[in-house]
């Protein structure tokens, strides 16, 4: 990657957007090119077609996306199979007619299914049924991959798809109803701590396993397959190691210094049991993340001071 290369990256004001951005400008790319999406509508074809015709850019990073929590994904399962769908293919296609020298499509861990084994390896894609509140997201995720690999195979594009485990830190959705167990239970103990609540309510059981990685060891990672990664399929990009809903709700407590209890409604849905990425892949092409998990919660908690 030449550092005047001209980058485009969809999805700029997201947490995985933005810190993409952040880290190619710390390293040098000023020639970034972003747009919001009152700017422009990546769902509308015609809209990326003229728009990437015109600024013809050499790499796309698209980090764009309808995304939330179980509840959002279970209640806006039109929103997030259409709103998915369009924009990836707007972009890859558009990339291609462009001349777009690489691609970096982003996708999601809920692509694999709800008992595949764990960790969960690259070529488990496909192997069986999905979680069923995620089951739209995941879908419209699975089509943007096939859609990389399928403009690989027959025209030549040198497009990669990585799949990040769940993901947290700065610029992070907070909404109290659509955001993702990470930020919902920052949130929630924070304003436990602030209003002297006895206990903090956690949807199911707290005992599904979930793998956490800060959002700029993401960006780190993306940075590298850039410059290193031209392959088909996917690659999983993660920590490598998980805890349970009960165990991150503690450390974020032990954090905030809140003492009340946890409150475990199991009437509500929690997901799929265990959630682990294997990164050999990517460990064998020579990456690691470097920021641990107590130290990006310490971190995430700080720059949320007086927020909520």
């Amino acid at each position: 990657m030449e550092k005047s290369a001209k980058i485009y990256i969809a999805g700029h004001r997201g947490m995985v957007g933005s810190a993409i951005e952040r880290k190619l400008r710390a390293e040098g790319f000023n020639n970034i090119i972003v747009r919001s999406s009152s700017e422009l509508d990546l769902r509308n074809q015609q809209a990326v077609n003229i728009f990437l015709e015109l600024e013809q850019p050499n790499i796309v990073i698209h980090a764009a996306g309808k995304v939330g929590g179980i509840h959002a994904n279970n209640v806006y399962r039109a929103e997030f199979i259409y709103d998915n769908l369009m924009m990836e293919a707007n972009i890859i296609h558009a990339s291609y007619l462009n001349k777009v020298k690489k691609l970096l499509f982003l996708g999601s861990s809920c692509i694999y299914p709800k008992s595949a084994p764990q960790p969960l390896k690259e070529e488990y894609l496909l192997s069986g049924y999905l979680e069923s509140t995620n089951q739209p997201y995941a879908i419209a995720k699975i089509a943007g991959i096939e859609m990389c690999d399928s403009y690989r195979a027959q025209y030549g594009c040198n497009f990669i798809s990585a799949m990040p485990t769940n993901l947290y830190g700065t610029n992070d959705n907070y909404h109290p109803e659509n955001s993702h167990v990470f930020p919902a239970l920052i949130r929630r103990i924070i304003l436990a701590k602030k209003d002297n609540d006895a206990s903090v309510i956690i949807w199911g059981t707290g005992t599904p396993l979930r793998e956490f990685m800060h959002v700029d060891d993401l960006a780190d990672a993306c940075y590298f397959l850039l410059q290193n990664y031209n392959e088909a399929g996917i690659v999983n990009i993660g920590w490598g190691e998980d805890v349970t809903i009960k165990e991150i709700a503690q450390l974020i407590a032990m954090e905030v210094g809140y003492t009340g209890a946890f409150e475990f409604d199991t009437t509500k849905p929690e997901g799929t049991p265990r959630k682990l990425m294997d990164t050999t892949k990517l460990t064998k092409l020579g990456w690691k993340p470097s920021i641990k998990l107590q130290e990006g919660i310490r971190k995430t908690i700080q720059e949320l001071k007086n927020q909520f």
